[in-house]
């Protein structure tokens, strides 16, 4: 018996931006393929028109983009499997449903939505569920209570209607899951899910099962909100008599809040001041932002050990993986069956570690952008030099600004507490007796600086505290900053010095 080879698919709906727990989906769908030399496939599910969003398509490819998580066939990329997006293969739907029709695991059903709701109000009185199942089925109006005569003329009097599939009274469905194990499911259980709708589109569980077929799809991840679906599914592929080229399942656990109590959401997000979309998102209609991991200041690298740490244990003490040794270590039996709690500062932390790992110039790249927002031309080699001094502070390079603002303008005015603290009665000399011995050096480097300054510490007997922080008051206006003789070096030999000065003049 031959291999097929392995083919995955990642298939979002475009109905708004795509959240982390499906950018982790479409993550752990890439690193198997890649893992075991299959194909990754973008398609697109945009079945259910009415809550289609234009810009949500691509939204979901530039966030795959982002983290290096190109499909290799689908949308945005060749394919002999298309077309990619469900609203154009709805031709292809038709044939299928009617063959469930004729082999009668699907029936047609006439019943009105409002026919509907008065049962389940009438259900709900009593205190009961009500359920389009096998128990109900027979007292409803559909083609197992009509006469064939009654349903051929509904139908071409253009009554609506629905095409819901038949499930057994009591039988018992047996399921393997590469997570979860084997799932076991009595068919009285559940009802009977609506697959085609009478203006010609399906319904997602029609549509999925058909083009996962089609497009001949070995492995089916998704998440674990989708298991309740997976006894319709199984059923469906028996049903059409494709058991032999039913894909295996594997449901991924939930994202769920940093306490750990609920699925993690968007408001969860706005509350503790963490994104929860890869990228910012801006709503069409009410013209509401959200904001994205690459917004908040994320790398990709960082955004992708994030996810993959979301349910997935490598099984070893490694905490940091490229892209490439996470598809070297991806095995989807080392996905965890318990909901994985998101930790806004273990984010953070992933940020801080490629911030480190980064090269300077890269990261003083970034950093222009935001001096130039703030109207400030800086030399590239400065900001560089900037950049290896203070980026082990910061978890973001837009908190440098914070840490390093001093380096591109000079103190306006200088913190009172920190005044009232190291500017003392003697301050003022004793850094004018500094910067004569500053104008002597020839040498402006660090090392050479702090040789020469605790030399005439030593000899003078200033005492280290009362000249290290008057002069790093004079030179930053506060308390904070790197080793003061690097920050000199930085600034350079007449900067300094005009620093100090101007600090003698305002604080003397």
């Amino acid at each position: 018996m031959s291999v097929r080879p392995i083919r995955v698919r990642f298939a979002p709906s475009p109905t708004g931006p795509l959240h982390i727990g499906g950018l982790r989906t479409a993550l752990f769908n890439y690193l198997f393929a890649k893992k075991n030399g299959g194909t990754f496939i973008l398609r697109i599910e945009d079945t259910d028109q009415s809550r289609y969003v234009e810009s949500a398509e691509q939204y979901i490819s530039d966030s795959l983009k982002w983290c290096g998580i190109q499909p290799d066939e689908g949308v945005g990329a060749t394919g002999n499997f298309g077309p990619y997006r469900q609203s154009e293969r709805k031709e292809i739907y038709g044939e299928f449903v009617d063959r469930l029709i004729a082999t009668g695991d699907a029936y047609y059903a006439f019943d009105t939505p409002q026919e509907l709701d008065e049962l389940r109000a009438d259900f709900e009185a009593q205190k009961r569920t009500f359920t389009y199942d096998s128990n109900m089925r027979g007292k409803l109006k559909n083609s197992l209570t009509l006469s064939k005569e009654e349903v051929d003329r509904m139908i071409k009097e253009g009554r609506n209607y629905v095409i819901r599939f038949k499930f057994p009274e009591d039988d018992v469905i047996i399921m393997q899951d590469l997570v979860r194990g084997e799932v076991r499911v009595n068919s009285s259980t559940l009802d009977d899910k609506v697959l085609f709708k009478s203006d010609g589109m399906p319904t997602y569980h029609l549509a999925n099962v058909v083009d996962d077929y089609l497009m001949k799809i070995t492995h089916v991840i998704r998440g674990e909100e989708w298991l309740p679906s997976l006894p319709l599914h199984v059923s469906l592929y028996k049903a059409f008599g494709w058991t032999s080229e039913m894909p295996e399942f594997a449901h991924l656990p939930l994202i769920l809040k940093p306490d750990g109590k609920g699925k993690l959401s968007k408001r969860d997000g706005d509350k503790g001041g963490f994104p929860v979309f890869p990228l910012q998102w801006k709503d069409p209609v009410s013209q509401e932002i959200s904001s994205g991991y690459r917004e908040a200041g994320y790398f990709p690298e960082s955004c992708l050990n994030i996810l993959a740490f979301l349910g997935w244990n490598p099984g070893t003490e490694q905490e940091f993986f490229s892209l490439e040794e996470l598809v070297q270590s991806f095995e989807i039996e080392k996905v965890g069956k318990s909901g994985a709690k998101f930790d806004p500062d273990k984010a953070k932390w992933y940020n801080h570690h490629y911030m480190q790992v980064k090269d300077n110039e890269s990261i003083a790249n970034e950093f222009q952008l935001i001096l130039k927002e703030k109207g400030i031309e800086a030399d590239l080699k400065l900001v560089i030099k900037v950049v290896a001094k203070v980026k082990e502070r910061v978890n973001f390079v837009s908190e440098i600004w914070d840490h390093a603002d001093f380096f591109f303008q000079s103190p306006v005015e200088f913190d009172e507490k920190v005044v009232k603290k190291s500017w003392k009665e003697s301050s003022s000399a004793i850094l004018n007796s500094l910067i004569k011995l500053l104008e002597s050096e020839t040498v402006f480097e660090s090392s050479e600086l702090e040789t020469s300054v605790k030399a005439a510490i030593e000899k003078n007997e200033w005492g280290m505290g009362a000249v290290m922080n008057a002069w790093r008051l004079a030179l930053v206006g506060t308390s904070k900053g790197p080793h003061l003789f690097d920050i000199a070096e930085i600034l350079g030999k007449e900067e300094t010095i005009n620093r100090m000065r101007k600090a003698i003049e305002v604080l003397s």
